[in-house]
């Protein structure tokens, strides 16, 4: 489908990569996937024909078509929703359009919403508009910047389940851990200019990355001890006539060592090795909201943003037009760390503003607890930053007392490194100064934090800061986020909120999950037991001798079935054992000196490479292999 050969590209000098080489198959869903700076924008970018690469090619197979969804969109003119998501070409097609309405209201938008103005809606809807007309027109590859920045939690779980069954390839940047678990089957790493390309998902790629850099590691330090010893020899008999020749050969040996070198990669990113100053200890009763009454002087629709938009505020001369909470009961203990789950537009956003007093309740009580001290993390926090300040300046500018060297420290987790720290405020773009706000909130934390979707616009790298940060945190924790492994590393509470209700889950998300989908399995199985009730009544009967006929052909194909998955696992099971063998034969001829004495070390690791993709390849088809033998026996295996 694409073919990407030999690319390189530079900056100002600095290179991006070179010779950068890769192929993408139907059906492939791939990440790039590396630091910030990297080039993986402009990769997409060159692909795509929006920029020119300094080298190498790029090629589709003929009539292959691509459609590409970038991080942000361009200004929305005076189309309506479904204009925007609606191609011209499309737009008599009656199939396609029930298609778009269909995943426009799956992506949170009502029907009022369809013949709405989008230039009155927010950037992060309209990307909605147009990722809608992507899934509908279905491009044969599917390009996508950070797709998941402005969906909700249960929108991008949609999304996630959507593009699992998409059938066309998907080339994606994403900085969300659980989508690229759950949607990834491979990852493409650019760093230090160079590609490589690993099989399985996020999580894999990890385990595959370490193990592949703990070869390279060994192996560089037995090239170092070869070169080391024959260096000795040579430095010692170099001058005696009779070990003169000797000595030549084994200069030789090491310039050939030298030539098949093995590059060791950087390091891993530096983990966080300060810890943060802790807030003063609160009471129990942290924060509690009684009987509180609140609604918007507009119409609240989730495309218009009313939720975000503190003129909708109710006053004497626009009161609320609907309560969206009504004698509204909310207590948080201290130590809770509760995330706010629910719908788009149930609220979630409304009743933090209400915690940290944003709003203004139309009646009932906002109490805080003894010694509490709130701070609230909303995305116009940056736009309090000091824009004459540097990133340095503006860190240091905290009541708490702290040694430079720490607060480097800090500003290095969260990717202000080296000159970073002396860029002026003013010109850091709307991630930088995400992170830069989110440095000061914890340099000088209260103890009780109020953070709506803390994680977006942050990378990987620095949303593990963020949740190493927040477990040192030794304070309360209330957070909106959509981001699923942000969830899971921190919340130990869950509330769900809908319909202007809070409905409480005392422990984390999984065990919100669980809850949850046992009770949908409940409503579920009552409902298809009723159905079948209604069925056995209306069944026509079947001539006795033709059921026969058919239950015997039903029982020739389960066997001709199962026959097949067992030979389909045996043959997985023999090709992963040998593999491993395989490996661990590889791993110890690297280990030898004559594979660099002869120049064969550089094919050895070529095959282990190849042998480390296939393996975890292998062993998932063999997980699905055994997977569906025990669906096919009826007995169901334990999810995951």
């Amino acid at each position: 489908m694409l073919t990407v050969a030999g690319l390189s590209k530079s900056f100002g000098g600095r290179e991006l990569f070179d010779d950068v080489s890769f192929n993408i198959m139907s059906g492939d869903r791939i990440a790039i996937t590396g630091p910030n700076g990297a080039g993986k924008s402009t990769l997409i970018k060159i692909i795509l024909g929006k920029e020119e690469p300094d080298g190498g090619s790029v090629s589709f197979i003929r009539g292959t078509r691509v459609g590409y969804l970038p991080q942000e969109s361009e200004p929305a003119g005076n189309e309506t929703v479904l204009e925007v998501a609606i191609p011209h070409e499309h737009e008599h097609d009656g199939q396609f359009v029930a298609k778009v309405k269909q995943i426009l209201n799956s992506l949170g938008f009502k029907l009022t919403d369809y013949d709405r103005p989008a230039r009155e809606m927010s950037g992060g809807w309209i990307m909605r508009a147009h990722l809608a007309r992507l899934l509908a027109d279905e491009p044969d590859l599917l390009m996508l910047d950070e797709p998941t920045n402005h969906l909700d939690l249960e929108t991008l779980i949609w999304f996630q389940d959507y593009l699992k069954y998409y059938p066309g390839a998907i080339l994606l940047i994403s900085h969300d851990r659980e989508f690229l678990n759950n949607l990834c089957t491979h990852i493409a790493e650019l760093r230090a200019s160079k590609i490589m390309r690993y099989t399985g998902n996020y999580d894999e790629y990890l385990v595959q990355r370490a193990a592949m850099e703990a070869t390279l590691i060994a192996t560089a330090k037995a090239q170092q001890r070869d070169i080391d010893r024959l260096q000795l020899f040579a430095d010692r008999f170099g001058a005696k006539a009779s070990k003169a020749s000797q000595a030549q050969s084994k200069r030789k040996q090491i310039e050939r060592i030298k030539e098949d070198m093995v590059e060791v990669p950087d390091g891993p990113e530096s983990t966080m090795g300060f810890r943060f100053p802790q807030p003063q200890r609160s009471g129990q009763r942290v924060i509690t909201l009684e009987k509180i009454s609140f609604g918007y002087s507009k119409i609240a629709t989730p495309a218009a943003h009313i939720l975000e938009d503190e003129s909708a505020q109710p006053t004497p001369d626009h009161p609320p037009v609907k309560l969206l909470y009504e004698n509204l009961d909310f207590e948080v203990e201290r130590d809770q760390r509760i995330v706010l789950v629910g719908p788009n537009g149930a609220g979630k956003s409304t009743l933090l503003k209400l915690l940290a007093e944003v709003l203004k309740p139309i009646s009932g009580v906002h109490k805080l607890g003894h010694n509490t001290k709130y701070g609230y993390f909303a995305q116009h926090r940056a736009a309090m930053l000091n824009p004459k300040h540097t990133v340095f300046q503006e860190a240091m500018d905290t009541p708490q007392r702290i040694t430079e060297q720490a607060i480097r420290t800090v500003l290095g987790s969260f990717l202000f490194r080296g000159d970073d720290i002396y860029k002026p405020v003013s010109v850091l773009s709307g991630g930088e100064k995400s992170r830069l706000a989110l440095v000061k909130l914890l340099l000088d934390p209260p103890n009780l934090l109020l953070m709506d979707e803390p994680t977006t616009h942050l990378d990987l790298a620095s949303v593990d800061a963020l949740i190493v940060a927040l477990k040192q945190y030794q304070g309360t924790l209330v957070f909106i986020s959509h981001d699923v492994h942000f969830i899971r590393a921190l919340s130990t509470h869950v509330v769900r909120v809908e319909a202007g209700q809070l409905k409480h889950f005392g422990g984390g998300y999984q065990y919100y999950l669980d809850k949850t989908q046992q009770s949908a399995r409940s409503a579920l199985t009552s409902s298809s037991q009723v159905a079948s009730a209604g069925q056995k009544s209306s069944e026509p009967k079947v001539d006795r001798k033709e059921q026969k006929r058919l239950e015997a052909a039903q029982r020739q194909a389960r066997s001709n079935k199962k026959s097949e998955i067992q030979k389909r696992i045996a043959t997985l099971e023999k090709e992963i054992a040998d593999l491993e063998v395989r490996e661990g034969e590889l791993a110890l001829e690297l280990e030898k000196p004559e594979a660099y004495a002869n120049g064969r070390a550089t094919h050895i690791n070529r095959e282990l490479m190849k042998v480390t993709d296939r393996l975890p390849v292998a062993t998932a088809q063999w997980e699905a292999a055994n997977k569906e033998l025990a669906e096919f026996d009826g007995v169901q295996p334990e999810a995951p």
